[in-house]
């Protein structure tokens, strides 16, 4: 088959255009790959605050499920709810949680000496424990100690006093703006999830604005699954991290271990990570209870193996089995990549984010079909 004088530069038209389009579509897709690098903390931020939005609406709904009241109302009622639940245990147990992590504190720090010790006397190199022994090791290793200096009544010289003022200075204005980051983010997540919660038509209808319309009764089912995704494991997670949380402190309250309550707390705050946050907390409750001996140790190991296959093999299978089916594997190694490349962030919000990439993958290969059958 011949290719006519006329149809050839239409051809290499084509040619040419198909390929401007795709280096364009490369460039972009790399400069959104950059910004979300660069820019991933805020990135996270903003779904953390949308997670938010997506959990005060999810408690909205069912509470409009029980009475008949206007959306804003009852967001409302569910705010000055959970604010006055969160005043109540700062007003009630707020001086217990400050002395207990005091305590918890000193505990911890005192265990991982011993730790340290027994590890020495076996053999077994423990430098990585040796987080503070640079500056006695200088100090060692200098002509003229300090100590010496201030035993014959010297007083510091100028230099010493601008050198240790200015430490302090530094010291000071970095948890200065360290405490002000915090508080701002914490604005931040709040602000986002109470506007998204108040008016959930308006962000909705706004996403789908931004999709082209003959793409949008698709990308409607799509966002609809994905909301609907979230609520749900919010809601099953919210239930898991209280059971978790009261089952831990009156556990470790019976077995006799100082400081329960605010161990309690945080075995519920880290249920919110799987697989890495139930780690992290069973070892926190290890080395707390070794102050008490091996047996309340032992005790502790068993209590929290007993938590974490309530809540594994109870609990998660049976408020989101509809929700999210995930295998561990596949969730623990993206909670491993994403803690890698993003931090605490990206190990803390792994699961909604492959929650999100697991809707839209199931939704892609139940419709994929019917647009084919309709071209042939």
């Amino acid at each position: 088959m011949t290719i006519s004088r006329d149809e050839r530069p239409r051809s290499r038209s084509d040619q040419a255009w198909a390929i401007s389009v795709g280096g364009i579509g490369v460039v972009l897709f790399t400069a959104l790959l950059a910004f979300t690098w660069y820019f991933a903390a805020t990135l996270l931020l903003i779904f953390t605050g949308m997670l938010l939005g997506v959990g005060l609406n999810a408690l909205t709904n069912a509470l409009g499920r029980r009475v008949h009241l206007p959306h804003t109302l009852r967001l409302a009622i569910v705010c000055v709810a959970l604010a006055l639940m969160l005043a109540g245990v700062a007003y009630l147990g707020g001086a217990t949680i400050a002395e207990q992590a005091s305590l918890l504190s000193k505990t911890i720090k005192s265990q991982i000496t011993n730790v340290k010790s027994f590890l020495d006397n076996h053999g077994i190199d423990t430098s990585f424990f040796d987080f503070g022994s640079a500056a006695p090791a200088a100090t060692d290793a200098g002509s003229t100690p300090t100590p010496n200096a201030a035993s014959r009544g010297s007083l510091p010289g100028a230099g010493a006093l601008a050198s240790s003022g200015g430490a302090i200075v530094s010291q000071t204005f970095k948890l200065l703006f360290g405490a002000i980051s915090a508080v701002g983010n914490i604005f931040i997540v709040l602000f986002l999830g109470l506007a998204f919660a108040a008016q959930p038509s308006v962000y909705h209808d706004g996403l789908l604005f931004l999709v082209p319309a003959r793409h949008r009764t698709r990308a409607t089912l799509i966002v609809d699954g994905i909301s609907e995704t979230l609520e749900r494991w919010l809601i099953a997670q919210i239930i898991v991290m209280l059971a978790v949380g009261v089952v831990t402190w009156i556990g470790l309250a019976i077995i006799g271990i100082p400081g329960s309550f605010i161990l309690g707390i945080q075995a519920g705050l880290l249920a919110f990570i799987p697989t890495v946050g139930a780690i992290i907390a069973g070892v926190v409750v290890v080395l707390a209870s070794l102050a008490s001996g091996w047996i309340a140790a032992l005790s502790a190991l068993i209590l929290f193996l007993g938590v974490h296959a309530m809540e594994s093999y109870v609990l998660t299978p049976l408020l989101q089995r509809q929700a999210l089916d995930i295998p561990p594997a596949t969730l623990f190694a993206f909670q491993i990549l994403l803690g890698v490349v993003f931090g605490i962030w990206g190990l803390a919000l792994a699961l909604p984010l492959v929650a999100i990439a697991k809707v839209m993958i199931d939704h892609f290969n139940t419709y994929e079909a019917p647009p084919l059958a309709e071209a042939a």
